[in-house]
């Protein structure tokens, strides 16, 4: 495979792997990409800029080094806890959320690359992928209770029950055990195991397949897909899905792959 970088960021690199598919790549490998706020913001950026390329199609989120990431840096929030400062703590906390939120509702299909440690944060962040493969050495774990704070962080009391089911979701987020990649593939939590210096590629090879297909058709499966996981009903869920095809219909896409168009 070969990488173009893009963009370097002190705590994000952003590369095209493919001319469509983007690969966002946490650059903290020291502190296995432990999560800090000059972070969080490269990544709001990067997320941003890709979203508004229409030449994009596809975002592989990765770790550099040995780990994905291991969640919040523990000084960062150390030093937030000693403050006192209510109003300054909801503030930062809210910061990391939009993170999640900024991933899980981009356009963009979005495949989490996993490679050693997704803790806390880190889980979280790959839980709000669309799909998620991992390496070998791959291990996820909702350490936030494991930090005497609640299990409850960041989506991962909504993202994780949605993936795995109830049962070890609520195992997951009360002993904060950690979950090694073969049980992450059979918990439907990730795709696809691979050794570790192939999950790069597995990623980017879901994403070729993705990208296949026309673009508006892929965003529009990603919007209806997240919103039908909160459907009140078979009946809800059809309504929607009804209004959509007729739209994708009037975009011409269907006729022209009918007549074998690329």
């Amino acid at each position: 495979m070969t990488e173009v970088v893009e963009d370097r960021g002190e705590s994000v690199l952003v590369e095209f792997a493919r001319p469509e598919t983007a690969v966002v790549r946490l650059n903290r490998p020291a502190s296995l990409n432990a999560l800090t706020r000059e972070l969080l913001e490269e990544l709001l950026v990067a997320f941003d800029r890709l979203q508004g390329d229409p030449a994009v199609r596809a975002i592989v989120l990765t770790g550099a080094g040995r780990g994905f990431s291991s969640g919040h840096d523990l000084a960062d929030l150390r030093r937030e806890a000693e403050s006192g400062d209510v109003a300054r703590q909801l503030e930062n906390q809210r910061a990391f959320s939009d993170l999640i939120l900024k991933i899980n509702e981009s356009r963009l299909p979005v495949i989490a690359a996993v490679n050693g440690p997704a803790a806390g944060g880190g889980l979280a962040m790959a839980l709000a992928a669309d799909t998620r493969v991992c390496g070998r050495s791959a291990r996820f774990n909702a350490a936030f209770v494991k930090l005497g704070i609640s299990g409850c962080d960041v989506g991962v009391s909504y993202l994780l029950p949605r993936i795995v089911g109830p049962t070890l979701a609520f195992e997951m987020m009360m002993s904060g055990r950690l979950i090694d990649a073969d049980e992450a593939l059979h918990s439907g939590l990730v795709l696809r195991v691979s050794p570790d210096d192939q999950v790069l590629e597995v990623a980017l090879e879901v994403a070729d397949a993705i990208c296949a297909n026309r673009p508006f058709a892929v965003e529009m499966t990603k919007e209806l897909m997240w919103a039908n996981l909160d459907a009140p009903s078979l009946r809800q869920a059809i309504l929607v899905e009804d209004r959509t095809q007729t739209l994708c219909l009037q975009t011409g896409d269907f006729r022209r792959v009918l007549q074998g168009e690329r």
